[in-house]
């Protein structure tokens, strides 16, 4: 018992026969530290061991710091038999923390069962499949919500993903069990999203890939794909053949399928340049015999109506109202009987379901495919449209449909105000006063708009009122009362029926539409701007609601603003003249003339014969001394306005401005003929021939005078008649109509005065009589003259030292 275990240690004297032992070296090169080559042994010191320990001290695991990797595997070898193996203090793979841990070595804390399945290749393979089927499911979400680029994108990965999937396949040996439904759901949706980006070839390789692969069923119907694809081409001849391969390979049993792909085959041959109504109708006439439907049998009666057939129109349209409506015949299922509770709650969840709105939008679209196809053919099936418009109602009334003979009614009445002719029309609207509630609402409105189109305000508000007492949440009915209420002025009541007409629809476009013109006549702006944004947002770049919102910020001189709408607005409208001419006010208004002058030179072109701009663009080319340039924009205004005598005045006053005396000189002379009364046309006269010299002055200034005479008898007769009158007007206005002065540009015209008196021989008196030849110039004064010296300089002789140097001259 007091033997020591360790001593067996200290007694290895020669540890190199480890050197050239076999086992041993092929048990370190084996280790977990992955050591390669022969054991290098350091040499002992002292008789020590393989440590730095001393014999006194029992040496831990000291062969470890040298071996460096095997645990507990390794014996001692001594002189003594009984020595203890060495072995590891802890336990193999039981480090007490992640630091001892080495490198490689197994961590037993987890599940080693879970482990080895996670790295399994099946394993790899489910999760790779799992994330592609999440990408693709992503993508149809995101194409669903439109939301295009993500929906690409997240295809794009699927499809990368899924390639990748098959060469891991292809390397772990597991190619025979390829995932085909993955594959098939991958290229579909990828072909799907292609075609909804509008990238077709990329959607055609896609739905190739599908039709070629052989493994796939029924990868012939792909072809449609394929076909419609085409058709948003404009290939219609390729389309039709891809269609037409597709029926090919669907089988006889399939036959819905089949009557869709004819439909595609009708459509198409109607959409071809030119159409082939023929080939259509055989197509549409197939699916009428096998499984007829609304929208086939309305593309049959527009087939027959294309090529003038009559009877065939009328064979057609019988054919439309005899389609049954699919699960719409029993609406005795809504009605509740008794005071049964279950019932009750079995009835209110069906009303609105997802089954009873397909029901309605069957039901909605046979109506309007009835009333669509009646008022086509009803002008041409009769020698009138008054007896086609019979005709279809008597069919109407004898078919399951009966409910849509008033509607019928209702249109050949506005058929008749489309032709003008509003006897006929009132009387037959006034047929459906003493129907049911919501048919004489209608009629009365439609009367009540009529009257209202004809000025007869008494007459529309008395069937505007009987509309509303019918059918108090007739909006249109509202709309109308108000309409009347605002052309009598009368702004508050029109404002409450708008906002009542609001408050039934909120959407409806007409009521916000005429809420905001009536704030805005009423300087509401702020209220105005709301609805008018309002109805932006449901009427998305509408002309006239845009307009509506420049003009109010205009209003409200918010300049930026304005120019910000009314860019958006010739965006829409790019030739709208009044649009231009607008913005180039307000640049104008904003004292940038450059960006004006673009705006109405457009508004110019798209419209040349609008005065105000021809007005603008003349006072431009004055103000920028091109009086050349003006002079023809003068010349358009006098032929749009011949009668109007300012125009040709400005002609003559830019010959004059231009140097062109005798040009001036003649236009003047062909202005007093057209018109001899004019005054500042004699005044303009007298003034050239007293600067010219010329024999025309005394002739012209005896018209003058006489001329100014009339003018002030005339004033004379109009002051007396004003104070008989009992008004009180001035003469100002009279002289400002008569010498026509009113500038193009909307400045005020200060006009160049020269107070200069003319001595004329009276022949009757013998003296003179002085005779007022002063004028205004209506383009206004010309620019000052630049002065170029202050005063005349005498030069005597060479010398300039005396002299005194104008600035022009001192060096700068």
């Amino acid at each position: 018992m007091d033997q020591d275990i360790y001593s067996g240690f200290d007694e290895v004297k020669d540890l190199s026969v480890l050197q050239n032992e076999d086992v041993f070296q092929e048990a370190v090169t084996t280790s977990y530290g992955q050591r390669r080559g022969p054991l290098v042994v350091p040499q002992s010191r002292g008789g020590a061991g393989f440590g730095t320990k001393t014999a006194s001290k029992p040496p831990p695991t000291a062969i470890r710091g040298v071996l460096g990797s095997r645990r507990g595997t390794a014996t001692a070898g001594g002189e003594g038999a009984g020595g203890r193996p060495i072995t590891a203090i802890t336990a193999a793979g039981f480090s007490t923390g992640a630091a001892n841990r080495k490198p490689g070595a197994v961590d037993f804390r987890g599940s080693a069962a879970e482990a080895k399945l996670e790295e399994t290749p099946e394993a790899a393979i489910k999760k790779m499949e799992k994330e592609i089927m999440d990408l693709i499911d992503e993508s149809s979400f995101s194409l669903e919500n439109r939301q295009h680029k993500v929906a690409l994108e997240k295809a794009n990965k699927a499809v990368t993903k899924e390639k990748i999937l098959q060469r891991h396949r292809d390397l772990q040996g597991f190619s025979e069990q390829t995932y085909l439904d993955l594959t098939y759901s991958v290229y579909f949706n990828s072909g799907n999203v292609f075609e909804a980006c509008e990238m077709y070839q990329e959607a055609q390789t896609a739905y190739m890939a599908i039709i070629k692969n052989k493994a796939f069923s029924n990868a012939g119907r792909f072809r449609v794909n394929l076909g419609n694809i085409l058709l948003k081409q404009g290939k219609h001849v390729e389309a039709i053949r891809m269609y037409r391969r597709a029926l090919d390979q669907i089988p006889e049993t399939h036959t819905h399928m089949r009557i869709k792909i004819l439909k595609n085959i009708g459509v198409t041959f109607i959409k071809m340049s030119p159409p082939q109504y023929s080939d259509a109708i055989v197509s549409f006439e197939h699916i009428m015999k096998t499984k007829p439907d609304f929208r086939t049998a309305f593309n049959l009666t527009l087939c027959y109506y294309a090529i003038g057939d009559q009877d065939k129109m009328k064979k057609a349209f019988h054919r439309l109202l005899t389609v049954p409506i699919e699960g719409i015949e029993d609406d005795d299922r809504y009605l509740q009987y008794g005071d049964d509770p279950h019932s009750s709650l079995v009835l209110e969840a069906i009303k609105d379901d997802e089954l009873r709105k397909i029901e309605r939008n069957k039901k909605r679209l046979a109506e309007k495919s009835i009333i669509q196809a009646a008022k086509l053919i009803a002008p041409v099936i009769e020698s009138t449209e008054a007896l086609g418009f019979d005709w279809c109602v008597d069919c109407v009334r004898e078919s399951q449909h009966n409910e849509l003979a008033s509607e019928l009614e209702i249109n050949k009445a506005i058929m008749f105000l489309k032709q003008k002719d509003f006897q006929k029309a009132v009387e037959a609207l006034k047929v459906f006063e003493k129907k049911n509630s919501k048919i004489a609402s209608t009629a009365a409105n439609n009367l009540s708009f009529l009257y209202f189109l004809k000025g007869e305000s008494n007459e529309a508000e008395k069937y505007a009122d009987q509309a509303i007492e019918s059918d108090r949440y007739n909006q249109c009915a509202l709309v109308n009362r108000g309409n009347i209420h605002f052309k009598a002025g009368e702004l508050e009541k029109a404002r409450d029926y708008y906002q009542e007409s609001l408050a039934i629809e909120s959407g409806c476009a007409e009521a916000l539409y005429n809420l905001g013109l009536t704030f805005k006549t009423m300087g509401n702006l702020d209220n105005a701007l709301e609805c008018f944004e309002k109805l932006h947002t449901i009427l998305n770049n509408c002309p006239e609601v845009i307009y509506q919102i420049a003009a109010l910020y205009d209003m409200k001189q918010d300049i930026q603003q304005s120019v910000d709408w009314f860019m958006h607005l010739i965006t829409i409208v790019p030739t709208d003249p009044g649009i231009l001419s607008q913005i180039g006010a307000i640049y104008d208004q904003d004292s940038d003339r450059s960006q004006a002058f673009q705006y109405f030179l457009e508004s110019h072109k798209y419209f040349p014969s609008d005065i105000s701009t021809i007005s603008w663009l003349g006072a431009f080319y004055i103000d920028g001394q091109f009086h050349e340039k003006a002079i023809q924009y003068f010349e358009r205004a006098s032929l749009i306005e011949p009668q109007e005598v300012k125009w040709q005045l400005m002609i003559a006053s830019c010959y004059r401005r231009s140097g062109n005396y005798q040009q001036s000189l003649a236009t003047y002379k062909k202005i007093h003929m057209r018109f001899p009364d004019n005054v500042e046309c004699l005044k303009f006269l007298v003034r050239i021939c007293t600067d010219l010299g010329l024999k025309e002055l005394q002739e012209y200034s005896n018209k003058l005078k006489k001329a100014e005479k009339s003018k002030e008898l005339r004033e004379q007769r109009r002051e007396n008649s004003g104070r008989k009158s009992g008004r009180n007007r001035g003469s100002g206005g009279s002289e400002r109509s008569n010498s026509g002065q009113r500038q193009p540009s909307g400045r005020q015209n200060s006009g160049r005065k020269q107070d200069q008196e003319i001595a004329i021989r009276d022949t009757n008196s013998g003296r003179k009589k002085p005779v007022d030849a002063t004028y205004s110039d209506p383009i206004g004064d010309l620019p000052p003259r630049p002065r170029t010296a202050a005063r005349s300089r005498v030069v005597e002789d060479d010398d300039f030292g005396d002299e005194e140097l104008g600035d022009d001259l001192l060096p700068e």
